[in-house]
């Protein structure tokens, strides 16, 4: 396998792993913390524009992906409210990151320096990037939430049991909520950056690493569930 489809898988299975991980570590407030940091890694990471599995794509989907999978732990158990709240860390956490990083761009470097002409290259445009994802993450994310509560509420009524259909709630809500979130975002950040050609590309790449990795999240939705139940959350 090609070095960048090696990289993209192995980067599915260790950004799922982490907020089990942090859950099983530090419980609600491990995923409140993921929720922050993926939110910020992602809005840098999606600078990377590369081409793998045969489509052009920017970087950042997984980690993007995996604060949908968080609502969803957080939501399966922790409640609606809880997982609303991580929500809005997330859209805070990247309000914070625009306000700080934009303050770098005012400083004058000095005759010694060598990094700022990086910087200045990398987060110039970030106001329009982390502007547009702010809003769209909001957006997709109260919606991921409400379709996530929307299904176990009707599979609970039906069957009764609020244990079943785990899967369905986990990939019912996040399929929808994602084709949201890959359309807008990347109008929003890229129109007038990138061609229209290179533009729907990255609008349907973007959306099928979505479908694959919603798939590929849901054995991790029912790991943390196991890890929550044997914590006592």
């Amino acid at each position: 396998m090609p070095l960048n489809e090696t990289l993209l898988a192995l980067s599915v299975v260790v950004m799922f792993s982490m907020p089990v991980a942090w859950m099983r570590l530090f419980g609600k407030s491990g995923l409140f913390c993921w929720t922050a940091i993926a939110t910020i890694l992602a809005n840098i990471e999606v600078l990377v524009l590369v081409r793998a599995f045969g489509m052009e794509q920017t970087l950042g989907n997984v980690l993007f992906a995996s604060t949908f999978l968080t609502t969803d732990i957080i939501s399966e158990v922790y409640g609606r409210e809880a997982a609303n709240r991580a929500v809005n860390i997330g859209v805070a956490s990247s309000a914070a990151f625009i306000i700080v990083s934009q303050s770098w761009l005012m400083y004058t470097p000095s005759a010694g320096d060598w990094a700022f002409p990086s910087v200045r290259a990398i987060f110039s445009n970030t106001p329009r990037l982390v502007l547009a994802s702010l809003v769209v993450y909001a957006a997709s994310q109260k919606l991921d939430v409400a379709l996530y509560h929307m299904w176990w509420r009707l599979t609970a009524r039906k069957t009764g049991d609020k244990e079943r259909f785990l899967w369905l709630r986990n990939n019912g809500s996040t399929l929808i909520s994602q084709l949201i979130n890959a359309a807008l975002f990347n109008l929003g950040a890229f129109w007038g950056v990138y061609d229209a050609r290179t533009l729907a590309s990255i609008c349907v790449s973007t959306y099928v690493i979505y479908v694959f990795t919603s798939l590929l999240d849901t054995p991790f939705v029912y790991l943390a569930r196991r890890v929550g139940a044997r914590a006592g959350e």
